[in-house]
């Protein structure tokens, strides 16, 4: 086998980073149909155990392994993805898959086009394997999916715990192997909150900075699209590949790479996230900060009582079920009749985009945007837990009152994010009393991704990736 060696120094190739995995392609130390074979037989091997996936097309990606090999042995030079295997959340236009939104029913063949991001991606090389399961048109932070079933969170195999949401079935995909980057959507939290919750890495960008073009929407006003990761090391790779203004994933590693602990600063906002943390998960992260200090990270304090005046008005604003139900009225009106009443309940609340208490909304959205560089100070970067919840058992949330409780809880710490236009990147950092993960948010200042992943690659390799200090699921 063309791989021999390569597989002689490796202990795993799941653990194996981006970048490598990259090069040992692009020099054909491994096969792109070798590569996708591992990430094919990982699935199989769970058997559907952890329900990561709305649509697969297993087959169809061994064929585009084949193509991508035959490219290589033509001697076209490969992208950044060349033959590695990815999953994509069911909002995201995907050419050959069909796209549910979460819902009942296919979606028109419109929203089964390429999105810019799949795109960006299938130009590099990528394989999609397949389509993982969202909340319904992305309207939860919980990640329950009643028509199709609810990922399974792998850290807990003789309970079925909720994944996180709404991107609920990206992290599960990367810890079964079967996918070595998912695409997720961020409007209030829904790529960290699944990363945090499966102790994967998750990177919510600065509002605007991808398109969102060939996603189903949620919110037009915070939409964000990005991507679950296997590492903070792997987002600074995919960050590298796809952001227009690098296009070049070495060289930004190569960029980042050279940020020392001592120069980071990083500050706790006094606010009512923290004092709302229970004590097992707010002494993971503080432990991880205490590592942090003694290798020369600055730790200070600031006012965050701003974050708590943006989840309040992102709560009671209701921006996002207004955009929700405006888009459902406009694109897709036969669909207000099929969503489940866990969604349903909350669009029938929802305000008409032409109602004056709308139009106030958004405009206070802009002005806390506006005054959020406050909580930056010489140069800081913000630290908040990336959940304050133990992930439930799913059939504790049968009772309606009890779910929209645990959604706003998950909610709480990331959606002011959002709100006020920032960047932010989950880190897992330990275990809580249940065996759950633990994930420390790093939050940067609106347009400052590239500090904020060199500053969280920096504590990564201070701490260690989330196997080295996690170790593996007990469903993985």
């Amino acid at each position: 086998m063309t791989n021999s060696t390569y597989h002689a120094g490796m202990d795993d190739i799941l653990a194996q980073p981006l970048s490598r995995l990259a090069e040992a392609v692009r020099n054909r130390a491994i096969s792109a149909v070798e590569l996708t074979e591992i990430a094919v037989s990982r699935h199989k091997e769970h058997g559907g155990h952890l329900n990561a996936y709305k649509s697969l097309d297993l087959e169809g990606a061994i064929r585009s392994a084949r193509g991508a090999d035959e490219l290589l042995a033509r001697g076209v030079v490969p992208g950044p993805f060349h033959g590695i295997s990815i999953s994509a959340k069911d909002l995201y236009g995907v050419k050959g898959f069909p796209t549910f939104a979460g819902t009942a029913r296919q979606l028109p063949d419109v929203w089964s086009s390429d999105a810019w991001l799949v795109a960006q991606l299938r130009a590099q090389g990528a394989i999609t394997i397949g389509k993982t399961h969202t909340v319904e048109f992305a309207f939860g932070a919980v990640g329950i999916n009643p028509h199709w079933g609810t990922p399974r969170n792998p850290w807990d195999e003789k309970v079925q715990r909720i994944p996180g949401g709404s991107s609920c079935g990206a992290g599960v995909s990367l810890w079964e192997g079967s996918a070595f980057l998912a695409l997720g959507s961020d409007t209030g939290g829904s790529i960290r909150i699944p990363a945090a919750m499966t102790g994967t890495v998750g990177h919510k960008l600065t509002g605007g900075r991808w398109p969102v073009d060939g996603v189903v929407p949620l919110s037009s006003t915070m939409d964000s699209v990005g991507g679950l990761t296997r590492s903070v090391e792997d987002a600074a790779y995919f960050f590298g590949a796809v952001d227009p203004a690098w296009r070049d994933p070495e060289a930004f590693l190569k960029h980042i790479a050279t940020t020392k602990p001592s120069s980071l600063r990083i500050a706790l906002p006094s606010c009512l996230i923290w004092d709302d943390c229970p004590s097992d998960i707010s002494a993971q992260i503080h432990a991880a900060l205490d590592e942090l200090e003694v290798v020369g990270v600055q730790r200070t304090n600031v006012d965050g009582s701003l974050l708590d005046e943006a989840f309040d008005h992102y709560m009671r604003s209701g921006i996002v079920g207004t955009e929700c139900k405006a888009f459902l009225e406009q694109e897709l009106p036969e669909w207000l009749d099929i969503v489940h009443p866990t969604i349903g309940h909350r669009l029938g609340a929802a305000d008409l985009l032409s109602d004056p208490g709308y139009a106030l909304a958004v405009k206070e959205h802009y002005r806390l945007m506006s005054v959020a560089d406050r909580l930056f100070q010489e140069g800081s970067l913000l630290v908040l837990p990336a959940t304050i919840i133990t992930p439930p058992p799913i059939a504790e949330l049968g009772d309606m009152n009890t779910y929209l409780q645990t959604n706003i809880t998950a909610l709480r710490p990331t959606c002011c994010v959002n709100m006020l236009g920032l960047c932010a990147v989950t880190i897992p950092v330990g275990l809580d009393d249940e065996g759950m993960p633990v994930g420390l948010q790093l939050v940067g200042a609106s347009g400052a991704d590239e500090a904020l992943l060199a500053a969280a690659l920096t504590i990564e390799r201070a701490l260690g990736t989330a196997r080295e200090r996690l170790g593996t699921p007990a469903c993985a």
